[in-house]
């Protein structure tokens, strides 16, 4: 299910959304989704490492969590957040697959990943919506999308962001008005959405101007 937030790919125009990215190889977009469970597959170990400059340490891109191997479809998305990354001079650094309920993660661990992270997670989120485009650049079908957390930040936020919008719900029934949440950034502000989207008794909208805009929890 998608939302007036979320950033779309074919929001771009065509030119800039079909342009060919140098050094992107074929299979870049690939299918797949969400899963359940919370099994870490760690990057790293075997299979295609690199070295990361000015240090010894190697830049996994591999898997090596108990003998289960990284998706075929995830491998595109995890090979060019480590370079994404390795440009922006952010290391020596880990990359873990993550399926979470919402969406499936690739987490980036390391020592030092403030500055990946910018104040609020505004960061993560920018580098979210860069690395998703240039990702599916000229897929049509089967476009795939990755949620980029470093240390777990944007996973505990997506659970209490869950904890809140059911909370809320609960204020908007005992009080039968509408109730404003913070103002959020898109993919937060979907997190809500979704996490209410079934509900038979309240509806989410958003409103507002970034970076004010906000859910609004209404009683059907």
């Amino acid at each position: 299910m998608l939302y007036e937030d979320d950033f779309e790919f074919e929001e771009q125009p065509a030119n800039i959304r079909d342009r060919a990215i140098p050094g992107k190889g074929p299979g870049g977009g690939g299918s797949g989704g969400g899963g359940g469970g919370d099994r870490r597959r760690r990057a790293g170990g075997n299979g295609g490492g690199r070295r990361y400059p000015g240090g010894n340490r190697t830049r996994g891109y591999g898997s090596r969590s108990a003998g289960q191997e990284l998706p075929e479809s995830a491998k595109p998305a995890r090979d060019l957040l480590g370079e994404i990354l390795e440009r922006m001079g952010v290391g020596p650094i880990d990359i873990a697959y993550i399926p979470r309920p919402e969406g499936e993660y690739l987490e980036v661990s390391g020592p030092d990943l403030g500055m990946l992270i910018g104040r609020h997670g505004n960061t993560l989120e920018a580098l979210n919506l860069v690395f998703n485009n240039i990702l599916n650049a000229g897929v049509r079908n089967n476009r795939h999308y990755f949620t980029i957390d470093a240390e777990g930040y944007r996973a505990r936020r997506a659970d209490n962001l869950k904890n809140l919008a059911l909370d809320t719900m609960e204020r908007v029934l005992r009080d039968k008005s509408p109730q404003k949440l913070e103002p959020m950034l898109p993919s937060e502000r979907k997190i809500v959405h979704l996490a209410l989207a079934d509900s038979e008794n309240v509806r989410t909208e958003s409103e507002g101007e970034e970076p004010e805009r906000c859910v609004v929890i209404f009683p059907k």
